[in-house]
């Protein structure tokens, strides 16, 4: 058997780790062969691949990226877009593909299994961590660390100054990275998209932490929004997904709050800080895993399924189910840290 794996969507820490299980376990146990399909979706609507084996794999378990490269290409609003697809993996002579990516990506295998009779095996990545069929997927653990040590560092420049720092996290419709890194960061006010927010409250938080002689930190994740307003866009270009680019709350939001409070009030941003770099042990070994299971899912002829992690043990289900609704913040949840706000 001749087995394709492609990566989609934006990179993330862990990528290479499930490359590396996905190809190890099945050519030492299975004796498959594997092909790499360059840049997401774009390799298999051109062609364009790379020859995966082990010598290949050695040595990018720690590596952050992605040996494949990666794109937000989406094959579904290409021109003859899935005849072409089918007509490379043909071509390749791929028996089965293996789709690392996250809602995106694993919306187009999805479609390609239950509507083109594409054998296809999804295996979820985002630092967002706003899958619902699975606990969570790699790099998110490694989102979190990196945002939670920014943080800390910001917490002594703050005070040093005594000014408001307003520090901006990734998470589109999901606030899982603001909640976790907040709440480990001892931040002071934590914004999700989950619950629209009132500047008015963000302020009164904030001048209560310097009343106690602190200085407070705001964390924002980029999706979240005001009670009172639409959410903050760097521009209005959509990708071929049709998401609009995020970023530029954190900088309105400090803006507001020096205009109201007359305290002096910075931004951080952290961005694609978030995911680059070497992936956490957790996301190493989340992410080894799921290529292993993937694997056995292809050995079994086990497609249209997607990897998940539940508990502590690696599930199979189907794509369609894992991509029809994102997992967001509990409202309970976020009501139990607003205990350390202001």
């Amino acid at each position: 058997m001749r087995v394709g794996v492609l990566t989609g969507g934006g990179d993330c820490p862990g990528l290479n780790a499930v490359i590396r299980g996905v190809v190890r376990k099945g050519a030492q146990e299975y004796g498959y062969d594997f092909v790499g399909f360059r840049d997401g979706w774009r390799g298999p609507l051109e062609g364009d691949t790379v020859r995966l084996d082990i010598p290949a794999v050695r040595g990018i378990l720690p590596r952050g990226g992605t040996i494949l490269g990666s794109s937000r290409t989406n094959p579904l609003n290409q021109e003859n877009g899935i005849r072409r697809i089918k007509d490379n993996l043909a071509k390749e002579e791929v028996d089965a593909l293996v789709a690392i990516g996250g809602e995106d990506t694993l919306g187009v295998a999805a479609r390609l299994a239950d509507e083109y009779g594409v054998r296809v095996v999804g295996v979820p990545k985002t630092i967002d961590n706003d899958l619902s069929a699975t606990d969570y997927t790699f790099g998110f653990d490694t989102a979190v660390n990196i945002a939670t040590k920014a943080i800390d560092r910001l917490h002594t420049t703050a005070e040093s100054h005594m000014r408001v720092l307003v520090v901006e996290v990734m998470g589109r419709h999901a606030g899982w990275i603001a909640v976790h890194s907040g709440l480990a960061g001892g931040a002071n006010v934590i914004l999700i998209p989950e619950q629209r927010f009132d500047v008015d409250q963000v302020c009164a938080w904030v001048t209560s932490r310097f009343k106690a002689s602190y200085a407070p930190i705001v964390v924002v994740a980029e999706g979240a929004m005001p009670k009172d307003g639409d959410m903050v866009l760097k521009d209005e270009t959509l990708d071929s997904f049709g998401h609009v680019r995020l970023s530029g709350v954190g900088e309105w939001l400090a803006k507001e709050i020096e205009r109201r409070t007359g305290k002096e009030a910075r931004t951080t941003v952290l961005g694609h800080v978030q995911r680059g770099g070497t992936p956490s042990a957790f996301d190493r070994w989340l992410a080894t895993r799921f290529g292993l299971h993937a694997v056995e899912a292809v050995r079994d002829g086990d497609f249209g399924k997607m990897v998940a992690l539940r508990g502590t043990d690696v599930v199979r289900v189907p794509i369609s189910e894992a991509t029809a609704r994102l997992k967001t913040v509990d409202p309970k949840l976020y009501q139990e840290i607003g205990v350390f706000f202001g």
